[in-house]
């Protein structure tokens, strides 16, 4: 037999990516290592001797493992472990590579970014591991981890990590795969198991892991996995809040965030990562909301996912069974590639901008308790609930070490995500469509998180009615969309951001005017008329400038 039929009559056997012990070329025993294969087969063949072999599995590497590979020392023992394995496993595509061996760390990271020509630095110095940083063409990031084997050897190391699925390592070197405690075979039965009882006590970050993973893969916790999570909520307090921080982010990044979110809560670890979110629930809402806010707002989590989806490029409109999704692609679908070039530029390189949206979506009603009233028909109103719940979400935001970019997107999405429901409101009433003007204050107001607000106000539109929502009230939203969309990215100089046609060292020239804040009132209020059509060039800005001062010009509306 020759070696390739060899290797493909493997990769057919039941034990594929699994060691065995053979005797007389028969398979007596099994197991995730060779030391374990080894002792199963002296259990009941103690007199004879096995020969322990992998069953080779067909992997698909991608090619930075072979760079990393060709970067290595000759004979250097070194396993790529973790997530990483369960991907190839899984046959998707890891964003970063952890390896571990059996000593100097840093000093071969520093060695593999030095080939590769990447960025090195050392990442912990008593655990002895170093990061590579490769900066890939679309401004992404890779990071290559190389790490000293915490225990005495490969097989302690792998014992001590978060789930069985992770607890996973590729032998560089003869490709080969070490599965201790059996992760592969949770991998096929979609399970998530923890390594060992104390897993989740040992690094409480490993609950938010736990759901995010099982949201991403659609896996399942196993049960006495959720019970040692929910035993470990309290003591969420103890890990830092940027590694709180990355894991929400994740989740927020990740498919099914609204699950993911009601899963942290049944655990009773959201009142430990954000307790101010709990406080929407119960608290009821008028007609047309059908949900108390709370579940609005996982609603409005859920639907926002839909929306980003009906409108990525390459969907497939004809596939959907949703009404609603195919009057979306109908009307919005031929901002598609603009769309996914806004998502594509974040304000961190380590978060998404889609996971930062969510965020806010997350809290654009936070302060709906605190700002609950009653009028004199008995209607339920929250005034002021946006200007209020941007503070909220910006003081958690910033508890949570984001960037002031990122705070302060947040809170322009917050503070606005109600004007949309006006326009919505007039188009459907009046069938009055944004004016000009009115389109220039709002993308004046919000910039770039104009195009955030938009699909927000989408999504909380359908988070409100849910199946009651007409397709005349979902129509009239998708016009208002659309009308913005069109203004900002087809029309921006005529409407969204009209050229300037003076500075105020000019106004101030022309109309011997001192100087002071009424100076840029004017100069706003020029471009207020430039955008509704009304001024076209400078001598027309003068004069309007001119007669204004004439009038008495004070710049308040």
């Amino acid at each position: 037999m020759t070696k390739e039929t060899a290797n493909s009559e493997s990769q057919k056997s039941p034990y594929s990516g699994r060691w065995v012990a053979l005797v007389r070329g028969r398979v007596v025993a099994q197991a995730g290592t060779p030391e374990q294969a080894l002792r199963a087969s002296l259990f009941s063949r103690n007199k004879e001797k096995p020969e322990i072999k992998f069953m080779s599995l067909p992997l698909s590497l991608p090619p930075l493992i072979d760079r990393i590979k060709d970067a290595l020392p000759p004979e250097q023992e070194i396993y790529l472990v973790g997530g990483a394995v369960r991907d190839l496993l899984t046959s998707r595509l890891s964003p970063d590579f952890d390896f571990a061996l059996p000593s100097n760390g840093i000093s071969l990271a520093r060695k593999v970014a030095n080939t590769l020509n990447a960025d090195f630095l050392p990442l912990d110095d008593e655990r002895d591991t170093g990061r590579v940083v490769i900066t890939n063409d679309d401004g992404t990031r890779t990071f290559l981890d190389f790490a000293t084997y915490r225990g005495a050897n490969l097989e302690e190391d792998l014992r001590a990590r978060d789930f069985t699925i992770n607890a996973l390592a590729y032998n560089l070197r003869d490709n080969t795969i070490i599965d201790p405690l059996n992760g592969a075979n949770d991998i096929r039965s979609k399970l998530i198991r923890a390594c060992s009882p104390t897993s989740l006590s040992d690094d409480p970050v490993r609950i938010l892991r736990a759901v995010r993973q099982a949201a991403a893969f659609s896996f399942k916790i196993d049960k006495p996995t959720r019970e040692w999570m929910k035993q470990s909520t309290d003591q969420l307090g103890r890990i830092s809040a940027e590694r709180l921080r990355d894991e929400v982010f994740k989740i927020l990044q990740g498919p099914k965030a609204d699950a993911s979110l009601r899963a942290l809560d049944m655990l009773g670890a959201l009142s430990h990562l954000m307790p101010e979110l709990l406080r929407m629930k119960g608290v009821q809402q008028s007609p047309p909301h059908i949900h108390d806010v709370w579940t609005h707002t996982l609603a409005v989590l859920d639907y926002l996912d839909q929306i980003i989806s009906g409108l990525r490029v390459g969907y497939d409109a004809e596939k959907t069974n949703d009404m609603f999704t195919g009057l979306l692609g109908l009307r919005l679908g031929r901002f598609r590639e603009q769309i996914a070039q806004h998502f594509a530029h974040s304000l961190n390189v380590d978060r998404s901008h889609r996971a930062l949206l969510f965020f806010a979506t997350l809290y654009h009603d936070v302060s709906k308790p605190d700002t609950k009233t009653n009028d004199e028909t008995g209607r339920i109103r929250f005034f002021d609930h946006d200007m209020q719940g941007a503070e909220v979400a910006a003081e958690r935001a910033r508890s949570f070490n984001l960037s002031n970019d990122e705070v302060e997107r947040i809170h322009v999405i917050i503070k606005n995500h109600m004007r949309i429901h006006f326009f919505g409101s007039r188009m459907l009433a009046e069938k009055q469509t944004p004016s000009r003007k009115a389109i220039y204050r709002f993308f004046r107001d919000s910039g770039k998180a104009g195009i955030d607000l938009i699909l927000l106000a989408l999504a909380d539109l359908r988070g409100t009615s849910a199946n009651e929502l007409t397709i005349d009230t979902w129509t009239a939203y998708l016009d208002v969309a659309r009308i913005l969309l069109e203004n900002y990215w087809e029309r921006p100089e005529e409407v969204v951001s009209p050229p300037r046609l003076l500075d105020g060292h000019e106004l101030m020239k022309e109309l011997n005017l001192k100087p002071g804040p009424v100076i840029g009132q004017l100069l706003e209020t020029i471009r207020e008329n430039q955008a509704a059509g009304k001024i076209e060039n400078r001598e027309q800005a003068l004069s309007f400038a001119r007669d204004e001062v004439t009038k008495g010009f004070t710049g308040e509306a």
